[in-house]
């Protein structure tokens, strides 16, 4: 089939190129939008009102309160936690929209961000060491695996972006969690196994023609 001088899976894939990546667009505002409002009512940076408002903290959850693994995702402590989240999930989430498609790509972010918060409630019942948990940096990192392996099947690059730049980048961030107090560092490596894993399962590379 053709369309004028342009064959159908080139007009597709440059349909691809140009289409606007509206879920990563509709994440970053429904988050800022949510810490906004959280803000103008409150603290943010208070633990107790992020609890109010759907944070995660582990005795809460095992009394069956379990839809705060996923309202949490959605919250953050303060400008600067919300900052660093949204710029990273800017940057990397437009990219591997584009690359999967919107549904695919709301299924990595939302199981990323529930494999992160999984793992942080696991490690802390486990530890004893319990805290309010809050952020969508988990579903940010499960940004990121995924884009590791999209760069790993597409021979090193992607994007614009390579494996060893990516793998340098989580370095960086998971080095930034374990020398910064208050860091979920448990969920940011949930997130990012759990992104991998999915974009494994759901990337296809688009074959050149």
């Amino acid at each position: 089939m053709r369309f004028g001088i342009l064959e159908y899976s080139d007009w597709k894939e440059r349909y691809n190129q140009k289409r606007l990546p509206v879920v990563n667009i509709g994440l970053v505002i429904v988050n800022v939008a949510v810490w906004c409002i959280l803000e103008l009512l409150g603290n943010t940076l208070n633990g107790a009102w992020i609890v109010e408002y759907g944070g995660m903290h582990p005795q809460l959850v095992l009394q069956g309160e379990w839809y705060r693994l996923f309202t949490s995702m959605f919250l953050h402590f303060g400008a600067e936690h919300l900052a660093n989240n949204m710029i990273l999930l800017a940057a990397a989430g437009g990219k591997l929209e584009t690359a999967v498609g919107s549904i695919r790509y709301l299924i990595i972010y939302i199981c990323s961000g529930l494999a992160g918060n999984l793992l942080s409630l696991y490690m802390m019942i486990r530890t004893g060491d319990y805290a309010v948990s809050a952020g969508a940096s988990g579903a940010v990192f499960g940004m990121i695996g995924a884009l590791v392996w999209a760069a790993i099947r597409n021979k090193g690059k992607f994007e614009g972006l390579t494996t060893k730049g990516l793998l340098f980048m989580i370095v960086l961030c998971l080095y930034y969690g374990i020398t910064t107090a208050g860091v979920d560092n448990w969920a940011h490596a949930g997130g990012l196994a759990g992104g991998f894993v999915l974009c494994l399962l759901l990337y296809r590379k688009r074959e050149s023609t």
